[in-house]
């Protein structure tokens, strides 16, 4: 993906600005929901090195099946509770839209967040039914 292009997360920032940087390992996110954002970037550019590196240890899965079938195309931050830069916990709420053989998706999830030593990680999530779903 070019640098300039519009971050997968949707804040409309170029992902060089928005993150890239995250990904690449140059800045670390000082929020829950931005490290949220850069999860949910990765997973749209198949980075399971980042993936596992920000996921806590004591929950990270030893394996990351990577579906190379799924075409994620948008992310909607519902709600965030604590996350943030003075924060040690953080729940960020969102629902990730994705295509698998040209048939739409949604996922709405609870995630868990931790802050040690100054760095974010994913602890776990929660799946959320709509309730149209139910």
């Amino acid at each position: 993906m070019n640098p300039d292009s519009p971050c997968p997360c949707g804040t409309g920032k170029p992902l060089a600005a928005c993150c890239g940087p995250f990904i690449e390992g140059s800045e670390t996110p000082e929020t829950a929901e931005a490290l949220m954002r850069s999860r949910y970037t990765a997973y749209t550019l198949s980075r399971g090195d980042y993936l596992r590196a920000t996921w806590h240890p004591t929950t990270r899965r030893k394996d990351l099946d990577l579906d190379e079938n799924v075409k994620w195309f948008g992310l909607e931050i519902v709600r965030t509770q604590g996350g943030g830069p003075n924060d040690k916990e953080g729940i960020v709420e969102f629902v990730a839209r994705y295509k698998i053989g040209g048939r739409a998706h949604r996922m709405q999830e609870a995630s868990r967040f931790v802050c040690k030593a100054g760095r974010w990680f994913y602890v776990n999530g929660e799946a959320i039914t709509p309730s149209s779903e139910q």
